[in-house]
């Protein structure tokens, strides 16, 4: 008795869909994480824009204290600047060094590097391995060296991801 398909044959093209479903099925749960971040950012910014129309609620939601009104819609307009180009890399919108870029560029704002500095010790609270940490720890260098030599932007920090 002769079978269209050996055995051994069948069960390499059952493994070969099984991963290849496998494959897809990690694919749409990577894009239901990126819906469910964009989701989360879009409240975000929608409740950072009320703030930011509202000066009671820039109090209620600023963590920051004595700062004018409108320095605090400032904080909370370059925090949910400095967010959403964080949330672009966590999507995957672009790598590691165009992150950076963008971080070098709005470093460079200054009232970006006086939020920066205010809100050094809220950082201190994230797990070091986070992406947000390492971000961290990335942006206080680019900070601390714009500082030194403000002419030289576009080359402070470094463009390698930490290993942590």
């Amino acid at each position: 008795m002769h079978t269209p398909f050996p055995r051994q044959a069948w069960r390499r093209r059952q493994e070969e869909l099984a991963l290849a479903v496998l494959h897809q099925l990690t694919c749409v749960a990577e894009e239901i994480r990126n819906a469910n971040l964009l989701m989360l950012h879009r409240i975000t910014a929608e409740q950072v824009d009320r703030a930011i129309a509202d000066p009671a609620l820039a109090a209620a939601m600023s963590t920051l204290r004595e700062l004018s009104d409108h320095k605090r819609r400032q904080v909370l307009f370059v925090n949910r600047e400095y967010s959403a180009i964080l949330l672009g890399h966590r999507i995957g919108a672009y790598g590691w060094e165009e992150l950076i870029g963008h971080l070098r560029v709005l470093a460079r704002n200054p009232v970006f590097a006086e939020y920066w500095e205010t809100t050094r010790e809220h950082r201190l609270s994230l797990p070091r391995h986070s992406l947000e940490a390492r971000v961290g720890d990335v942006v206080n260098v680019i900070v601390d060296e714009l500082g030194d030599d403000p002419d030289e932007w576009w080359v402070v920090g470094t463009e390698d991801e930490p290993n942590s």
